[in-house]
C-alpha cells in the first residue's frame, strides 16, 4: 500500500464515521423525546453532516480521480465503506442512541484532538475546526449519560442494557492496521492506544457518576474499517442513497 492509497482510506474512514453518525441523528427529526431534544439531535446532525463534506472533500483531492464528496457518499456499496460499526447501529430508543453517542463522542473528541497536531496542515485545520463541535456531542451525550444513569430505576435499566449491547462495538475504536500504522508514522495520523488511555478515564468517570457499571471487555465485533459491516448499513445506504441513484443526472 502507498502512502497516497493509506491516507484515501484514513481520510475515508474518518468522513465515513461522520456521514453515517450524521445519517443516522438526522433520522430522530420530528422524533425526538421533547421539541429542545429534537432540534439538539438535528444540529448534531447537521455538524456532522458538514464534517463529513470537509473530510470526503479533502479525501477526493487526495485520490486524484476526480470524483467529488458526493460520489463517495452517495455512489459508492456497502463494502466500499468504512465507518466504524458502532456508528451504524440502529437509533433504538433514547437510551440506545445516547449510549451510542456516548461511546463515539468521546473516542472522536480525543480522535480530532490529537489530529490537530497533524503533520498535514489540512487535516489539522479541519481536525481544528470540528473540535468545537465535537466537544458540544461529548459534553452533550456525556450529561445524558450521568442524568438517566443516574435518574429513575427504569432510565437506569435502559442505560444499562443499551450500554452492555453496544459495549462490544467499542474495540474497534482502538484497532490498528496498516493503514493507521503507516499514518502514523508520517506523523499524519493518531496512535490510537495512546487516545484509549484518555478514552478509558473519561469514560470510567462518566459511568461511574451515572451509576452505571462497565461491561468487561470481552470479544469485540471490527471490520467496519475495512468494509465488512452489519446488516445495517445495506439499510442506511438504500435510503441516503436512493435519489441520486435514480435520478443521477438531477440538477439541485
Amino acid at each position: 500500500m502507498t502512502k497516497q492509497e493509506a491516507l484515501f482510506e484514513y481520510l475515508l474512514r474518518i468522513g465515513d464515521n461522520s456521514l453515517i453518525m450524521g445519517h443516522r441523528m438526522s433520522e430522530w427529526c420530528g422524533h425526538g423525546p421533547i421539541l429542545e431534544q429534537d432540534i439538539a439531535l438535528i444540529n448534531i446532525a447537521l455538524d456532522h453532516i458538514g464534517q463529513a463534506k470537509n473530510w470526503l472533500t479533502l479525501a477526493c483531492e487526495v485520490e486524484g480521480k476526480e470524483r467529488t464528496e458526493d460520489d463517495l457518499a452517495y455512489h459508492r456499496d456497502v463494502l466500499d465503506f468504512r465507518n466504524l460499526l458502532l456508528v451504524e447501529q440502529p437509533n433504538g430508543n433514547w437510551g440506545d442512541t445516547l449510549v451510542r453517542g456516548f461511546l463515539f463522542d468521546t473516542w472522536n473528541y480525543y480522535f480530532a484532538k490529537a489530529l490537530t497536531n497533524s503533520m498535514n496542515t489540512q487535516i489539522a485545520d479541519i481536525a481544528t475546526k470540528s473540535l468545537k463541535e465535537i466537544s458540544y456531542h461529548k459534553n452533550y451525550s456525556a450529561d445524558w449519560m450521568v442524568r438517566l444513569g443516574d435518574g429513575t430505576e427504569e432510565s437506569h435499566t435502559k442505560m444499562q442494557d443499551a450500554l452492555n449491547r453496544l459495549w462490544m462495538y467499542s474495540g474497534e475504536l482502538f484497532t490498528m492496521d496498516e493503514v493507521d500504522e503507516i499514518m502514523l508514522k508520517d506523523v499524519i495520523g493518531v496512535d490510537l492506544h495512546l487516545v484509549r488511555k484518555e478514552w478509558d478515564d473519561d469514560v470510567n468517570a462518566t459511568l461511574t457518576e451515572a451509576t452505571l457499571h462497565r461491561p468487561p471487555d470481552a470479544w469485540m465485533q471490527k471490520g467496519g474499517k475495512t468494509g465488512i459491516h452489519t446488516e445495517h448499513l445495506g439499510y442506511i445506504l438504500a435510503e441516503m442513497q436512493f435519489l441520486p441513484r435514480a435520478y443521477p443526472d438531477a440538477k439541485w
